[in-house]
């Protein structure tokens, strides 16, 4: 009888995945995989596209098939699901319901990450009401700001102020932080979240944040967003002409 658990290590650059296959009469093996992170950024787009699959569709799909269906390479979707799963069969595909599966295994969807968010403005609390997140694996415990407003508000969720922060997270064992606080602001906040023991930090500050190397920062800057849609659209305009 074989168990298979898999562990994330995180750096700044690259996700390190290692499978542990526990055999209980030939012991540990382990297989290390890395994967970088615009694997990473693709893996949702295939799970969205699988469960927007009819339950009535085929329950085979092959590399191609998803490749053709998203305007991909086959070349780079076959490389990426199989770093994910290994129940893909030749002329047969991967049986859709058990790729779901294992797509959202691996990006911890299954497992629920408790997290903060400092800074309860509006976008802050936009995201703190966002209901979504719990599809993805992803529960905000609580906000925090350095005047939180007297009442919960419309949002259902706590809004603690800052001073209490260490104690939360050592309490509940949170290890990730949302940033939502302006610029000026958001080293120090980052700083302060490093030290209460979180590991991960989901920037919305449209700023370069200085962490340790043991330290994952995802940055959401909509301004480099909107630059590449703005650059898509005067391309797409220019060659209409």
């Amino acid at each position: 009888m074989v168990a298979k658990e898999r562990i994330l290590w995180y750096n700044r650059y690259k996700i390190i995945s290692i499978y542990f296959c526990i055999d209980k009469i030939g012991g540990i093996d382990l297989e290390r995989k890395e994967i970088s992170k615009s694997v990473l950024k693709r893996l949702p787009g295939y799970l969205a596209y699988l469960k927007s699959l009819s339950m009535d569709s085929y329950p085979y799909i092959s590399a191609t098939a998803l490749a053709n269906a998203l305007g991909m390479g086959e070349v780079q979707v076959r490389k990426d699901l199989a770093m994910v799963s290994d129940g893909g069969r030749p002329k047969i595909g991967y049986k859709r319901t058990a790729l779901i599966d294992d797509i959202e295994q691996f990006l911890g969807y299954d497992n629920t990450t408790d997290a903060v968010l400092i800074g309860a403005g509006k976008l802050g609390q936009a995201l703190l009401g966002y209901s979504g997140f719990e599809a993805y694996g992803l529960n905000i415990l609580a906000a925090f700001d350095v005047c939180p407003p007297a009442d919960k508000g419309e949002v259902g969720k706590p809004i603690f102020p800052i001073s209490e922060l260490e104690n939360f997270c050592r309490a509940n064992k949170v290890l990730m932080g949302i940033i939502t606080v302006p610029v000026k602001h958001a080293q120090a906040v980052c700083d302060q979240l490093i030290g209460c023991g979180i590991k991960a930090i989901w920037n919305f500050a449209p700023t370069h944040l200085e962490v340790p190397d043991n330290i994952l920062v995802q940055n959401e800057n909509m301004a480099t967003s909107l630059a590449v849609l703005s650059m898509h659209l005067q391309a797409q305009m220019k060659e209409k002409k």
